[in-house]
């Protein structure tokens, strides 16, 4: 079962898309019911000696996405494809999907409460509440406020999109790649960050068995480094500067199920990610958050290495961040 209690198919012997299929993952239907309501968001060429790497490679600017990260593609795709009761919305976050799902209310004129751990980034609570929000915390990390938020949709009838572990989350996700596979005439590999996995599992949904995918994760926060370690989805502890938005305990059940046998993995230290996040800035001028510099750390760090002629994008996931640690260089 997934977190919100539904049965996963035991897809073993699928290809990635007959999975994909099987589990609801559906995300070209996705990209025609959340278009008008998203931004088609750019990517940019970078050459040879961008963040010091000696090749190229090809960014997607999700840091640039309606609320601040691609979530709010997910958020659009569940939202749209249910009738909302009364109570409106609600969800649990460590910043960046409850912010998704209060912009979402906003655009659909309905209510919406999101529930938040005491580690959330202020820069995010604050940013929810700026959205109408109503907003409550609940104990110290993600899980604790996924268990409140469970408990309180269970009482109000309130509609429960869930971050990363049902399918038209994952699907909703999967129209990065879409968008990635039809602006970019060819990319050999694509690097995503990894905290619950509805990313990557979109991603794996969307893309042919051909593409490379490379999950990045956190040394603290290794849900799905660990779940491949282990044979499948186990608890890690979270201890990492981009908890706020890679801090899953635990890697969904129907994102597993989407890419244990499709999808590889590297760990960067937090310096890495910390020092990427700086790259990006003084190379672009984009301020990106931790989480969404964990991608571009896998290249920078060493710790992913491609071939001479391999085409290589990254996804920069979101950019919900305080950019004064950033500014104060210039």
């Amino acid at each position: 079962m997934n977190e919100g209690g539904e049965q996963v198919p035991d897809t073993a012997g699928f290809a990635t898309r007959s999975r994909a299929q099987v589990l609801g993952v559906d995300p070209t239907e996705a990209d025609d019911r959340i278009r008008p309501w998203v931004r088609r968001t750019p990517v940019m060429e970078l050459a040879k000696g961008s963040f010091g790497l000696d090749h190229g490679i090809v960014a997607k600017l999700e840091c640039l996405q309606h609320a601040g990260s691609f979530k709010v593609r997910g958020s659009f795709n569940s939202a749209l494809a249910a009738e909302i009761p009364q109570a409106g919305l609600i969800a649990a976050s460590g910043g960046n999907h409850g912010q998704a799902v209060a912009y979402v209310a906003r655009a659909l004129g309905v209510a919406v409460e999101i529930f938040l751990p005491l580690a959330s980034s202020p820069v995010k609570v604050q940013r929810i509440r700026q959205l109408g929000a109503k907003v409550t915390v609940a104990g110290e990390l993600y899980d604790d406020a996924r268990l409140a938020c469970n408990e309180r949709s269970a009482d109000t009838g309130a509609l429960n999109i869930h971050p990363y572990d049902a399918p038209l989350t994952v699907a909703g996700q999967g129209t990065v790649a879409l968008e990635l596979m039809d602006q970019v005439e060819r990319f050999d590999t694509v690097l995503v960050a990894v905290g619950g996995g509805g990313l990557i599992a979109g991603m794996a949904a969307a893309l042919p068995d051909s593409t490379r995918i490379i999950g990045v994760e956190p040394e603290g926060s290794r849900c799905l480094h660990s779940a491949i370690e282990t044979g499948g989805p186990v608890d890690v502890e979270i201890e990492s500067v981009a908890a706020d938005s890679l801090g899953a305990k635990r890697i969904g059940t129907l994102p597993w199920a989407m890419v244990e046998s499709r999808v590889e993995s590297v760990v960067v230290p937090d310096r890495e990610i910390v020092e990427a996040r700086k790259r990006i800035w003084d190379d672009t001028r984009l301020v990106v958050e931790a989480g969404g510099a964990t991608a571009l750390a896998a290249l920078t760090s060493g710790a992913y290495r491609p071939s001479p002629d391999e085409r290589v994008a990254v996804v920069l996931c979101g950019s919900n961040t305080d950019p004064h640690d950033l500014i104060d260089r210039v």
